[in-house]
């Protein structure tokens, strides 16, 4: 914890210090305000955001480097530093080799299909964009496209979940891998309304050649480009027909996934992080002499 953090390096004051970050956790937290359901959890969230700033900024301050998965994770955490030149860039990235392999379709897998895939809790940014797909997104797609199918993957999405009763919607749960499903959706989506962070999936959908549509909130932190490499939309109506888009025209499609996979190749890949890791290693060798 950071706490310990702050104890070793008064005892180990020779040591160097990296606090290592997945995300600013604070803004994960108060994002959530606009969609708390009552003034309780609103103040819960409000005190619980407080207190992770708090975290963030006295990790900061003690560290002797703190990494940012992204740009825009980098600014936050520049505020709290000593010297700007102690927050490094160390991104999410996947290793492409290992999506080659296309595995068979999940059983009585159905097409055309949408996907949507993460971690869910009661009340999580996970659980909010499913449903905000479900009642509102759905019904415009099914307009068009009435037999399109939606597969939401994750742990504990069947327990968050379980009211939805449709023939048309397949939520797994947990399972032991998601490609048999990703590798053979139309669309990947990534709805979410709250959170931070850079999104694994994206990268994963990526990989699997699958095009995605987002909100700006889904794809942050990754330098992707409206209708180059993904469609990103915030609306209702704007979201259900980028979908639609996507699945009338698979040309163009194609295309999307084709510049996104390219994309995540050039900037969230293994050997691009080994180079950031070296620049890291290099700060901390020079700080020491």
């Amino acid at each position: 914890s950071r706490g310990l953090g702050d104890v070793y390096k008064r005892q180990h004051s020779t040591y160097k210090v990296v606090l290592d970050t997945d995300s600013v956790w604070s803004r994960f937290i108060l994002r959530g305000l606009p969609y708390a359901e009552n003034e309780t959890k609103r103040q819960t969230i409000i005190k619980s955001g407080r207190d992770k700033e708090e975290e963030e900024k006295r990790g900061t301050k003690i560290a002797d480097i703190t990494t940012a998965v992204s740009e825009i994770d980098a600014e936050y955490y520049r505020m709290f530093a000593k010297k700007s030149q102690q927050i490094h860039i160390f991104s999410n990235v996947i290793d492409i080799a290992e999506y080659q392999s296309i595995p068979l379709p999940a059983t009585n897998f159905k097409k055309p299909c949408i996907y949507l895939a993460g971690s869910f809790w009661f009340g999580s940014p996970m659980d909010d964009a499913a449903r905000w797909v479900i009642k509102q997104i759905l019904p415009i797609v099914r307009q068009q496209i009435p037999d399109i199918h939606f597969y939401i993957v994750g742990k504990d999405s069947d327990k968050t979940l379980s009211d939805i009763k449709d023939s048309n919607i397949t939520i797994t749960g947990k399972i032991p891998s998601v490609l048999s499903y990703l590798y053979h959706a139309d669309v990947s989506l990534v709805p979410l309304r709250f959170e931070s962070g850079t999104r694994f999936k994206i990268l994963e959908a990526a990989a699997c050649g699958i095009p995605i549509v987002s909100t700006t909130l889904g794809a942050e932190g990754i330098p992707v480009t409206h209708e180059q490499d993904i469609l990103i939309a915030d609306e209702t109506e704007a979201f259900a027909y980028s979908i639609i888009k996507l699945i009338k025209e698979p040309n163009f499609a194609n295309c999307m996934a084709t510049n996104l996979k390219q994309l995540v190749q050039e900037k969230n890949s293994v050997i691009s992080l080994v180079k950031e890791g070296r620049i890291i290693l290099d700060y901390l060798a020079a700080e020491s002499n």
